[in-house]
């Protein structure tokens, strides 16, 4: 009777495709859903997967677990601005995106890639400009922590000038904003 069991869940969890960890819906060679490791260092062709079962505008971090949009929003915005745009957007028929933290909109970029901060081969189409995080300035509340993404520095802008946003999904986020 519990091998029975247990062939029954065995196979629910197959059916449900719990069993393999793969998806026919991304892109890519390897697992869709690799265990996040912010320790592991993936090359660009591996490390990021287009997902298809997002109408291919969304892309899947496999070091960090984060999912990216493939081409954010080209229009420069108050911090404000940014933080509803995100917590509004709907991509890949999905909503629930934020602004990412300084670390992880760092985490995405390539400071060895002679000037570009972008991992040479990702699958994204971004402005090489000024993104916003959604990491306040501790000392000063009316700051945000960005990255200058053609470098990969980050920056402080006061929330009120304009800058991009690249929203994100799944992670932590921030403790407050």
């Amino acid at each position: 009777m519990r091998n029975s069991f247990k062939h029954v869940l065995a196979l629910f969890g197959f059916v449900m495709g719990l069993g393999s960890g793969v998806s026919s819906a991304a892109s890519g060679v390897g697992p869709y859903y690799a265990t996040p490791s912010w320790d592991q260092t993936l090359p660009a062709s591996t490390r990021f997967v287009v997902l298809t079962n997002m109408n291919s505008e969304t892309v899947l971090d496999r070091e960090t677990g984060l999912v990216w949009e493939a081409t954010p929003s080209a229009t420069q915005q108050t911090w404000n601005d940014a933080q509803t745009h995100c917590i509004d957007l709907n991509v890949g028929g999905r909503t629930g995106w934020r602004l990412p933290t300084i670390q992880e909109l760092l985490s995405i970029v390539d400071r060895s890639n002679s000037g570009v901060g972008l991992p040479s081969g990702a699958p994204f189409n971004v402005l090489l400009s000024f993104f916003w995080s959604a990491t306040t300035l501790a000392a000063d509340s009316t700051f945000a922590r960005s990255v200058i993404l053609v470098s990969g520095q980050a920056g402080i802008f006061r929330k009120s000038d304009a800058a991009l946003a690249w929203c994100v999904r799944g992670g932590q986020g921030p403790d407050a904003q």
